[in-house]
């Protein structure tokens, strides 16, 4: 019988549902296990695996499985079948707290060991050869890195997707100091799914009457009153991340900062996948760097226009990006089979389209019509490229200096004392309008768009009115470009600032401005990027001191890195506050202990536009004879 081909579909598959596999402390997690049959009679041979680890239910199905076109995700049963007819064994589990497995959950904190222990678990079974890959999207990728930083020596290749957390502390959890509020809404969304919700009518019932945009009005919050109390564990490890502003040894535990396990790394074929408007760009591109020096062929990025998983879709918010952006007809037929050719090259030796591939492949953003489309989103199109490494060595570092004017240009500025001052008030922040953002239901979305206030984004008071016509938002721009600049790589954003406050908050957010067209009659302010800076860690992450009222001060903010065409007579945009909410927390420039304090102050905000302080962009910039069109995988 093992003689059968196993990509014939008389093979079936047998599922072993809730196996308990017990972890190194005596904690069983809830276990599927689907094997390959034939006419339900189980083969009885040896094949490689491939595990998924969640904390969504390993019966539930991932959003995120779902093929062009259609409207309803696959359920892992269907996923896993595909899988076990290509002749591999497929196991979800569910992690540590989670649906049916035992213990206590703890975000991200357990994943490293009961990771290595289940693949352990997995390579001493008869019907595994030894070999285990891993896939997963968010949080089961995280799982995956963290339990690669272990390295279990029958990992033997890896899909990373939106997920795996490099550094935390600098993105993921935190960003330039601040705290992403997208793990509030993960925490209050999964507390309802939690053990105690699910066994506790009553706990069920009062989170469920909880109103989380109404709650997100009415911020600070503090601990034991907040609409994640109902269950405790939540919000004690939600507030624990909250209150950890600096950079201590909190941020460096296995699970939240691969970082400083590189050297431990497994070190196997690996994917590691995100997408221009998702989470987790810095991850999957700190990643990649970190990891590529030992197998610089097997370790591949990945990087397309989509928000958090969308990758069967060719849009972002409002944004369009062409037939090109798809996964499906362009980088595979689908995402099974882009999957299945991984496994296949890596874990059965088989040469196929994955063979001999460019180790980075980037989705470009921009170069379509600038119309609207039937669906009413802007046609901003895009084209794949190829590459040998991140950054691409052939672009070159292009600074573009702030003037009081409002300009930006490749010009230093010649005035000796000019600055621009605006006063930030933590009770009206600038409200998040898109960007790399996801798990933000039903509080806030991600995705490219207008930068203009509507009803549709939380905290938004002048439906209709641009970002721009705050007077706590600094606009810069150049002038209309008179050809085509591709701009790809890391963004920096160098200001020179000073506050009247102890503490305080920088923003940056860089814009493909549109000009004025027959579908757009005030043009189209498309947010590519953005990132903030908490004044408070001028000096470094890890020792926090106080601003001294007036004292200008050096701040580096670092945005997502990018890949967009900005086309003839378009402009480039810089727009600088202090505030992005309910994007990042809000700064009440107090200086008090992050997720302690209740006071609040206006801060008085300058940023220094002179000849010896010149605040500045710095883009990586592709000069058009350079780019490497990719060659299709399909």
């Amino acid at each position: 019988m093992t003689d059968l081909p196993l990509s014939s579909p008389t093979i079936d598959c047998v599922v072993y549902e809730s196996v308990m596999i017990g972890v190194r402390d005596g904690v069983k997690l809830a276990t599927d296990i689907y094997r390959p049959a034939f006419r339900g009679k189980l083969i009885e041979a040896a094949f490689p695996v491939i595990l998924e680890r969640t904390p969504y239910g390993r019966h539930r199905a991932s959003r995120s499985e779902v093929d062009r076109g259609q409207s309803k995700a696959q359920t892992r049963a269907e996923v896993a079948e595909f899988f076990v007819r290509e002749g591999y064994v497929v196991i979800y589990q569910d992690c540590r707290g989670r649906h049916d497995s035992e213990g206590e959950f703890v975000k991200y904190l357990s994943d490293g060991e009961d990771g290595f222990d289940t693949v352990e678990w997995i390579a001493a079974q008869s019907w595994c050869n030894g070999k285990v890959a891993t896939m997963g999207l968010s949080y089961a990728a995280h799982t995956q890195v963290a339990m690669a930083c272990l390295a279990p020596p029958a990992l033997a290749a890896m899909v990373v997707d939106c997920g795996g957390f490099s550094n935390a502390y600098r993105s993921g959890i935190r960003s330039g100091g601040a705290f992403e509020m997208k793990q509030v809404t993960w925490a209050f969304n999964q507390a309802k799914q939690s053990p105690l919700a699910q066994n506790d009518p009553r706990v069920r019932e009062a989170l469920g009457s909880e109103d989380l945009v109404q709650w997100f009005s009415h911020m600070p919050w503090k601990r034991g009153q907040s609409p994640v109390s109902w269950a405790p564990e939540y919000e004690d490890y939600l507030f624990e991340q909250w209150g950890q502003g600096a950079m201590s040894d909190y941020w460096q535990q296995l699970g939240i900062y691969a970082q400083g396990w590189y050297e431990r790394f497994a070190h196997v074929p690996q994917i590691h996948m995100s997408s221009w408007y998702d989470a987790y760009v810095r991850t999957a591109l700190d990643n990649y760097n970190g990891l590529k020096t030992e197998k610089k062929d097997q370790v591949h990025l990945i990087m397309g226009p989509w928000t958090h998983g969308d990758r069967s879709k060719s849009w972002s918010g409002d944004v369009d990006f062409g037939e090109a952006a798809f996964l499906d007809g362009n980088l595979a037929k689908n995402w099974r089979q882009f999957r299945l050719s991984w496994f296949d090259r890596w874990l059965k030796g088989q040469f196929n389209e994955v063979s001999g591939i460019a180790p980075v492949h980037l989705f470009v953003m921009g170069g379509g019509s600038g119309r609207q489309n039937p669906q009413g989103r802007l046609d901003h199109g895009g084209q794949w490229i190829e590459a040998n490494d991140w950054p691409l060595p052939e672009t070159k570092c292009v600074d573009f200096y702030l003037h009081k004017g409002g300009s930006l240009s490749l010009q230093s500025p010649n005035e000796v004392d000019a600055s621009i001052s605006y006063v930030y008030d933590p009770r009206d922040p600038v409200p998040t309008i898109g960007g790399p953002l996801t798990s933000g239901e039903p509080v806030f979305v991600g995705g490219a768009f207008d930068q203009r206030e509507s009803e549709k984004f939380f905290g938004c008071k002048s439906p209709g009115m641009p970002l721009s016509a705050r007077a706590d938002v600094l606009v810069f721009e150049t002038a209309p470009l008179e050809e085509d600049l591709v701009v790809v790589g890391p963004i920096t954003v160098c200001l020179y600032v000073s506050s009247d406050c102890p503490d305080t908050d920088f923003t940056a957010k860089l814009i493909d401005l549109y000009p004025p067209s027959a579908d757009y009659p005030r043009g189209y302010a498309m947010n590519l990027c953005d990132g903030i800076f908490r004044a408070r860690y001028h000096e470094s992450w890890e020792h926090p001191k106080n601003l001294v009222p007036g004292k200008v001060y050096t701040i580096c903010i670092e945005p997502f890195a990018t890949a967009n065409r900005f086309k003839v007579g378009h402009r480039l945009r810089l727009d600088i506050s202090s505030s992005n909410f309910p994007r990042y927390d809000i700064n009440w420039n107090t200086g008090e202990a992050e997720a302690e304090g209740v006071a609040w102050r206006l801060a008085y905000n300058s940023v220094q536009l002179n000849k010896n302080f010149s605040s500045h962009l710095q883009l990586r910039v592709l000069p058009e004879p350079s780019i490497r069109y990719m060659k299709s995988f399909v």
